[in-house]
């Protein structure tokens, strides 16, 4: 597949990379010459500095024979006009536009990107995705992530083993023994010193491991008993940062859970101002996250979880651990910068949501062949979560599990059949139209794929 990237900040380089990992041919374009020399030091990928919208450098980047186009630059506008050349000039098939200003997404104006005004097939609101994902983990309490999948009937969830876990030191093999009736299948962990795994049966868990499972969705609160987890959700909430992400995720939870009270700080007045007019479901503060004045306002002490969503990783870091330091029970904080992950468990804070990871999952989702349903990234794509639908001529239809030759470092999590959630038994056999969930390691990925490519017979 050919595909056009433009745009080479972190989304753009992420998506590069796994594209470029998979045997596809990607350009990248970019007006920044140290980005793009980036690009070509250190992907199989062919960089080109210029603007993403002009007609001649997406000429140049191969756009009469491109597949894809994936415009994820800093500027709507650009990532706009870039589709619009694209589609008019160059007939490019799909092309998949990143929009942050929410205006333009505003349904009053939705037929602006049909395809004989502004042609793009695809968008995505990092602003929304982020909130979402952030709105998730408030409502399943003691979770490191949380992913709902197959229309919501099944969950990978992460979390960390404390003391309390009672499945730690025990082969992942014998779970099924101490809780026969739980549906549960462990598929990632995350070392306490960050080494990530695929894990084998024999494996176990310990303390300070972050591990991820699915679990029928039915059994989501056992699950989460079953490893010490019996947190209560949050009714006071207090979020740092009125930007988009904590507008709209005030107003998920003003919807949703209409009883959780909610405290809204930001530091800039007019903000802060626009805020109070829009949010009736908020109390909203002028002042700073890091001033401990503001967080005694805010009633820090009696908060069971302040998110913290401000564009500086820093305040965000910081005001997590004041917050913690004053009382409060548990902190979410968003964090752009790869290299402080490491650091977030150390620190003690609870969740972190990082808006790349989020932004390039939604992204990778429209990339992929064959019938998949929905696909996320864990973890600085470490692995990928697919969901995927069996057609009649998928190479495992009508195959028991334990016969399938699974590639290295590939899981089944669970498999839902109109309705009913099975877990991966060896003697399940897969039916065509059952939705398989896959764990895969990122390099497998590709395989997993073809696994799910419809095979047409010629006769």
């Amino acid at each position: 597949m050919r595909v056009i990237i433009c745009g080479a900040g972190q989304v753009g380089f992420s998506i590069a990379a796994y594209l470029s990992r998979e045997d596809n041919d990607v350009t990248v374009i970019d007006l920044k010459p140290d980005l793009i020399a980036q690009i070509n030091e250190t992907l199989d990928a062919n960089g080109i500095v210029g603007h993403a919208s002009n007609p001649d450098i997406l000429e140049q980047a191969g756009a009469r024979d491109a597949d894809l186009l994936i415009a994820v630059t800093h500027s709507d506008e650009v990532n706009m006009v870039a589709c619009q050349v694209a589609h008019s000039l160059f007939n490019v098939p799909k092309k998949i536009a990143r929009i942050r200003e929410q205006s333009y997404l505003n349904p009053a104006w939705s037929n602006l990107f049909s395809r004989t005004h502004l042609p793009i097939d695809t968008i995505i609101s990092p602003e929304k995705e982020v909130a979402h994902a952030i709105y998730e983990r408030l409502r399943v309490p003691g979770t490191t992530n949380v992913i709902p999948l197959a229309d919501d009937q099944v969950h990978l969830v992460g979390v960390i083993c404390t003391e309390n876990c009672p499945l730690v030191y025990t082969p992942l093999n014998q779970i099924s023994k101490l809780f026969p009736s739980l549906a549960i299948k462990v598929a990632g962990i995350i070392r306490s010193g960050g080494k990530p795994i695929i894990p084998a049966a024999d494996d176990q868990m310990y303390v300070g491991d972050e591990v991820y499972f699915f679990t029928d969705t039915r059994h989501l609160k056992r699950a989460l008993s079953a490893f010490g987890h019996e947190e209560r959700e949050a009714h006071h909430v207090a979020i740092l940062g009125g930007g988009n992400i904590g507008l709209f995720l005030t107003q998920m939870l003003h919807e949703e859970q209409s009883q959780v009270r909610i405290k809204v700080i930001e530091h800039n007045l007019a903000r802060a101002m626009y805020l109070s007019e829009r949010m009736s479901g908020a109390s909203v503060l002028h002042g700073d996250g890091l001033d401990p004045k503001t967080l005694e306002d805010a009633d820090i002490p009696h908060t069971e979880t302040m998110v913290t969503v401000t564009n500086d990783d820093e305040t965000n870091i910081l005001a997590a651990l004041l917050a913690k330091q004053n009382g409060c029970k548990r902190v979410i904080s968003l964090v752009n910068k790869v290299s402080y992950t490491p650091l977030i468990r150390l620190m003690g804070i609870d969740a972190v949501v990082s808006p790349r990871t989020i932004t390039v999952s939604s992204i990778m989702q429209h990339v992929r062949r064959g019938r998949i349903k929905a696909l996320h990234s864990l973890r600085e794509g470490f692995a990928e979560v697919i969901e995927a639908e069996v057609s009649e001529t998928s190479s495992i239809a009508n195959l028991e599990i334990g016969n399938l030759k699974l590639p290295r470092d590939v899981i089944i999590g669970a498999i839902v059949r109109k309705g009913d959630v099975l877990m991966p038994d060896p003697e399940v056999v897969i039916r065509p139209g059952d939705h398989v969930i896959v764990l895969a390691e990122q390099s497998q990925a590709r395989k997993v794929e073809k696994m799910f490519l419809v095979h047409v017979d010629l006769f």
